[in-house]
């Protein structure tokens, strides 16, 4: 999967429940955050899911986070960022303009350290999803009741170019070092850097079409996937339907009678 690059979650300032996310607690989230110790995984709308399938499984994970100040309309602040390893889906739903707000779930106190700790992302449609009651009362959401959700910041995935196109540019890097040559060795150079940059055109497409490949068989299986659950329920309704009314008996000849013709 892709790893975005760092951007901005959450800065210090208020929360959705009244307590306010100091300049303290931002330098302790990216001095304390190790995915190995405790990886914090992204949900819709902080609703933690427990089907693969469902709409409310984990959509990525957090895998890096650090601090610095930021330029705010109230002066200087300090910000945490963070980079994400998204999933498919993740990606498709914000290129589409949706979920496009962030919000973090932290633990005051983790695992007993008395410093807290990033639990959880969670995104949204709008920062006035999370700061009004929609999330003050819904303690069912938190991982543990004490901890609190930071005000949710609007964010835009952005990614590092594709190793292809990475390598694309270090041959171009490579052979303009070199266009400084002149008579027998230009021509004989202009072969090589024709060739070369040929191959390097025809690894980009590979991976192209690689990337492109892993998509349609992705979708495919999707495809597949809602047919069969599609089956699946059709078969279980037909199964329990009661029948239509009472069925005519089965047919066991005349009995001796003959139909008379007038």
């Amino acid at each position: 999967m892709p790893k975005s690059q760092f951007f901005r979650v959450a800065t210090e300032g208020a929360t959705t429940d009244g307590r306010n996310i100091d300049r303290a607690t931002i330098e302790q989230l990216a001095a304390t955050y190790n995915p190995k110790t405790y990886g914090a995984r992204i949900w819709l709308e902080h609703i933690r899911g427990i089907l693969p399938d469902s709409q409310f499984k984990a959509y990525g994970d957090v895998i890096a986070v650090k601090a610095e100040e930021v330029d705010t309309d109230s002066g200087k602040k300090l910000a945490l960022f963070a980079q994400i390893e998204p999933t498919p889906e993740l990606v498709a739903i914000n290129k589409a303009k949706q979920k496009l707000y962030t919000s973090l779930e932290i633990q005051p106190d983790f695992a007993d350290s008395s410093q807290p700790y990033l639990v959880g992302l969670g995104v949204t449609d709008s920062p006035a999803s999370l700061g009004t009651d929609a999330l003050k009362f819904s303690a069912s959401r938190k991982q543990q009741s004490a901890n609190l959700f930071t005000s949710a910041v609007e964010v835009t995935l952005e990614f590092d170019e594709p190793q292809g196109t990475k390598l694309a540019d270090a041959m171009k890097n490579l052979l303009s070092r070199f266009s400084n040559k002149s008579g027998a060795d230009a021509a004989q150079f202009a072969d090589i850097s024709e060739a070369v940059q040929e191959l390097a055109g025809h690894v980009v497409t590979v991976n192209d079409n690689y990337a492109d490949t892993l998509k349609r068989l992705d979708a495919a299986e999707k495809a597949q996937k809602a047919t069969q659950d599609e089956l699946a329920s059709f078969k279980a309704q037909m199964d329990e339907a009661p029948g239509n009314g009472p069925r005519r008996p089965a047919a066991t000849g005349n009995d001796g009678a003959v139909q008379t013709e007038f």
